[in-house]
């Protein structure tokens, strides 16, 4: 069976379980643009409690914007901002030195526009977790209703959607102040549980 599920900027652990499980994936790139989605957010275990990291993204005021049309907005410095958000949140997680180098250089090189970068924050995960789950795009939009054979997760991009698994406690950097923060960014879970991410994915279970 096909899983079918846009892909997002650095999928929350409840998408990440489902491309790391799905048999055949399929990622939703002929939809339109919608707002309050993951798809230019994620968030991770800050200082201070939970932190949405947000890409600023450009809208050309039409009612339909297709998804891989949508361009980044390069003029905030919103990559440098993001990493060094994420240096001052887990540069004492035990994993984040050893995958500094593979992920730094999504901040560093230009992003024009939101999918091709998604798609690369994803492709880096899968590398860094060597997941060689093979991945096809869609060439254009079905409803749900008309979809054969197919778990349809487009839904799940949406970050008011309640997750779908039991998320088991691992060490957090910052636990102590404010307790285990589930379904964050996979980089939380990357940082602190590094290889053992796979085992932590695997073995969750659907509400």
């Amino acid at each position: 069976m096909k899983t079918l599920i846009h892909p997002t900027y650095f999928p929350t652990i409840n998408t990440f379980t489902q491309i790391v499980n799905a048999a055949e994936l399929v990622f939703e790139i002929s939809d339109n643009y919608q707002k309050q989605t993951y798809r230019n957010r994620t968030y991770i275990y800050g200082a201070n409690g939970k932190l949405a990291l947000n890409i600023p993204v450009t809208h050309t005021h039409k009612k339909r914007e297709y998804y891989k049309d949508i361009k980044i907005v390069n003029d905030t410095y919103w990559q440098s901002q993001h990493w060094k958000s994420l240096q001052s949140a887990y540069r004492t997680s035990p994993f984040f030195e050893f995958y500094e180098d593979d992920i730094a250089p999504l901040f560093t090189k230009k992003a024009t526009h939101l999918l091709d970068f998604n798609i690369a924050c994803i492709e880096c995960i899968m590398a860094c977790l060597q997941i060689d789950n093979v991945y096809t795009f869609t060439n254009t939009y079905t409803p749900t209703q008309s979809l054969i054979e197919t778990k349809d997760l487009r839904h799940i991009a949406k970050v008011k959607t309640p997750h779908a698994f039991k998320f088991k406690p691992y060490t957090q950097v910052f636990e102590n102040k404010y307790g285990f923060i589930e379904n964050l960014s996979i980089l939380d879970l990357l940082f602190n549980e590094g290889p053992n991410a796979i085992t932590y994915l695997n073995g969750l279970e659907a509400i």
